[in-house]
């Protein structure tokens, strides 16, 4: 049982970090942004590179968050029936859609986007339009990093819904910024 929790805290651990790298890379992307907008407006010009460099701060942005996005779960869920279940009943949907919906389809995108970033890099694949960045590689790798990232976090969650499951409920480490455990009666 030490083990399982061990596990899940550092997985929670390392996407809450993960998570505000993100939220970081939001800002330089607001500032990116803002300077474009700037050059394009006051002195009508733009750089391509400055344009590329927008949108793959965007896509780091997002495939960094997405695992801190499901440690606090944020992410999209039909809630019309899932909020009027018991504890147990959404510990069991849980452990069953990361078993077979979530940890299938991380492999799936993994082994896909590793034959993407395996031949990028291997053609040190950059911008086909003059001016724009080098190393498409970089971006492309965000992907991997980011699905291993929701597929950790996937982990994580089947096991909280699994001790869920056996009477065990997992309390968040005090001093985290962790959500703890509905209360014993709430959603039964």
């Amino acid at each position: 049982m030490a083990i399982l929790l061990g596990l899940v805290r550092n997985i929670d651990r390392l996407n809450e970090w993960v998570g505000k790298l993100a939220g970081y890379i939001s800002l330089l992307m607001v500032v990116v942004v803002t300077g474009d907008v700037i050059m394009r407006y006051a002195f009508d010009t733009t750089f391509v590179a400055v344009q590329e460099l927008e949108w793959h701060l965007f896509g780091a942005m997002f495939l960094l968050g997405a695992g801190y996005t499901l440690l606090k779960d944020e992410h999209v869920r039909v809630d019309v029936i899932y909020q009027r279940l018991s504890r147990k009943a959404r510990a069991w949907i849980n452990f069953l859609g990361v078993l077979f919906f979530l940890l299938p389809g991380c492999f799936l995108v993994l082994d896909t986007s590793w034959k993407f970033f395996s031949m990028s890099l291997a053609i040190h694949e950059g911008s086909p339009d003059p001016g724009g960045l080098p190393a498409r590689y970089v971006l492309k790798a965000f992907i991997l990093i980011g699905f291993v990232l929701v597929a950790m976090q996937g982990v994580s969650m089947g096991i909280k819904a699994f001790l869920e499951i056996i009477g065990k409920p997992y309390e968040p480490a005090p001093g985290t910024t962790e959500k703890a455990a509905p209360a014993k009666g709430e959603g039964a």
